[in-house]
């Protein structure tokens, strides 16, 4: 599973930032995937009784898709990067490293925001454990990513 939805995640991005506005309609659909299996990897290592999963569901739904527009902004910031990265100006480095920062902050306030609306359906160990679950699959996905960005020259 976790294979799985790391390919489609760097699939979704290199299709994304090098193949153009042909590769949309294709992004959209894997965008989708991605968030159905990230949600199907949470379900199986969260572990949530009936009546957690009762009242957790509803807000990991409402954080997801929070959590969709932070993404599609970094996204943006990726296709912006891979599309100039050859002929980047100072100018144009600064901004994009500004969006980037812009993104990871939101991030954080998001993730923050979310945690007593989680608290309220869970417990406060498997609170713990589902910001553990999405740091990591966080990490493997930015490891990836990570290795078919290039850097600045």
């Amino acid at each position: 599973m976790r294979r799985a939805l790391l390919l489609l995640i760097v699939i979704c991005c290199a299709t994304s930032a090098w193949a153009g506005e042909a590769a949309k309609a294709e992004l959209d659909v894997l965008r989708d995937t991605i968030r159905a299996n990230r949600k199907a990897f949470v379900a199986v290592n969260l572990g949530l009784s009936d009546t957690e999963a009762k009242a957790f569901w509803p807000v990991y739904d409402r954080y997801e898709t929070d959590l969709k527009g932070v993404n599609d902004r970094l996204v943006k910031v990726i296709e912006d990067y891979t599309t100039h990265f050859k002929d980047l100006l100072d100018d144009q480095a600064k901004k994009l490293l500004d969006d980037y920062l812009a993104v990871e902050e939101d991030r954080a306030k998001l993730r923050r925001t979310y945690v007593g609306d989680f608290a309220k359906a869970l417990p406060g160990k498997k609170v713990a454990r589902l910001y553990q679950i999405e740091n990591k699959m966080d990490a493997v996905i930015r490891y990836d990513l990570a290795a078919t960005i290039p850097v600045v020259e």
